[in-house]
């Protein structure tokens, strides 16, 4: 198994891409640590991954605290000795509002939870993979860390500081042996993003997004998780800085 008695992070494991991710990775032999302020889904999660015959633990946090983070990543430390590969994944889509009418409140929560909460698990998870010489952190931005999105405004600015933040690091740490990429999708089919829902409140608007996608559907969440695990694996020893869209060619 590829990923056999690595060490693995997944924030925001409660469910969506962080759930699968974290499913998958256990799948492949990884010692999963499973996190999210969501502690029901959570250990649901590794629930799931522990009948399948994985390994998997739970750890409440909400990224959006930096001293959370930290003991987070000293926990981490404690129990394991090492974290191989870290997936920033925790993340929020905010309001829906035109930028001069975009709630104040609404722009430094979700600031702080997609923005900060990416820079508190660098900052803590990097010593970790500094003293043990290597590792790979791979962050959730979006097509929005890209291009522009309307009414999504703290959103797309939360997301372009992901990447933003990833290639400044992959190029501070890349000589220490450590990756950093980010994954860039496009709207994939979770909880958070349910066509079926949207069409109710909204007709029309599921086949409107669907419509600037070349490949014309959404995005399923199991494509989004092979890129992580390939972006995490030997396959990929050559790949930092990068930020790769998953996103049916929309971004072309």
């Amino acid at each position: 198994m590829e990923f056999k008695d690595k060490v693995v992070l997944i924030t925001g494991g409660a469910s969506g891409i962080g759930k699968a991710s974290a499913v998958a990775f256990a799948a492949k032999g990884a010692n999963v640590i499973v996190s999210d302020y969501n502690a029901k889904g959570g250990k649901t999660t590794v629930d799931s991954i522990k009948k399948a015959g994985g390994q998997a633990s739970f750890i409440s946090c909400n990224v959006g605290d930096a001293d959370q983070v930290q003991q987070l990543m000293d926990q981490i430390k404690s129990d394991f000795e090492r974290l191989d590969i870290a997936i920033n994944n925790a993340g929020i889509p905010g309001a829906s509002a035109r930028t001069h009418e975009y709630p104040l409140d609404d722009w430094d929560k979700v600031m702080r939870i997609n923005a900060s909460g990416v820079f508190y698990g660098m900052k803590a998870q990097l010593p970790i993979m500094l003293e043990q010489g290597g590792g790979v952190i791979i962050n959730t931005a979006s097509i929005a860390g890209l291009k522009g999105l309307p009414n999504s405004l703290a959103y797309t600015a939360s997301k372009h500081a992901v990447v933003g933040m990833t290639k400044t690091a992959a190029m501070e740490y890349g000589k220490k042996n450590i990756r950093i990429n980010a994954l860039c999708p496009v709207f994939t089919v979770t909880p958070l993003f349910n066509p079926d829902a949207i069409e109710k409140v909204a007709a029309g608007i599921p086949d409107k997004l669907k419509a600037g996608i070349p490949l014309k559907r959404f995005a399923k969440v199991q494509e989004q998780v092979d890129a992580i695990l390939w972006l995490a694996s030997d396959k990929a020893t050559f790949v930092t800085g990068l930020a790769l869209p998953i996103d049916g060619g929309l971004t072309a």
